[in-house]
């Protein structure tokens, strides 16, 4: 499991199924989040544990996304539940399609240089849907495969 520092808590609720396929995939996205986090607080938008959860494109991808933190001295700090969970997979259980909310309300960024801690602006919805495509790979590591995210799309 990836450990993230103190300050800044990952929290999952209800990311339980009773269907083992469904579990694993649960389980593989909730490491490949903690992945892209522990990437962003170690400044390191390279981070091999990343890459061990993501396609050689969806690396890229999240490489993408590490960066507009890294890119600008940021890092992250709070708390940011993670929840509503939603897996589904395809016919042959070899793809899978994982939707998941955060609330970024306790979430904050920090520059590394100036110690300025910022959240979000005023007025922004801190809910953000997020759909990751997933595949599984030849040891059974379910990796994400592409993602995109939608400020606001989760339901109230």
């Amino acid at each position: 499991m990836i450990k993230l520092p103190n300050s800044f808590r990952l929290t999952f609720e209800n990311w339980t199924s009773s269907d083992p396929v469904e579990q694993a995939v649960l389980n593989d996205g909730k490491e490949q989040l903690r992945a892209g986090y522990a990437a962003i607080i170690e400044n390191d938008p390279d981070s091999k544990d990343r890459a061990f959860y993501d396609t050689k494109n969806g690396f890229l991808q999240s490489q993408q996304w590490i960066r507009t933190y890294t890119d600008k001295n940021l890092t992250v700090i709070g708390k940011l539940p993670v929840f509503d969970p939603k897996v589904i997979l395809a016919k042959d259980k070899a793809a899978a399609s994982l939707s998941y909310c955060t609330d970024e309300s306790k979430a904050s960024t920090r520059n590394r240089r100036t110690g300025e801690v910022k959240g979000n602006p005023a007025g922004t919805d801190p809910e953000v849907l997020y759909v990751i495509s997933m595949g599984r790979n030849a040891q059974g590591v379910w990796q994400a495969v592409s993602a995109r995210s939608q400020r606001g799309g989760c339901a109230k």
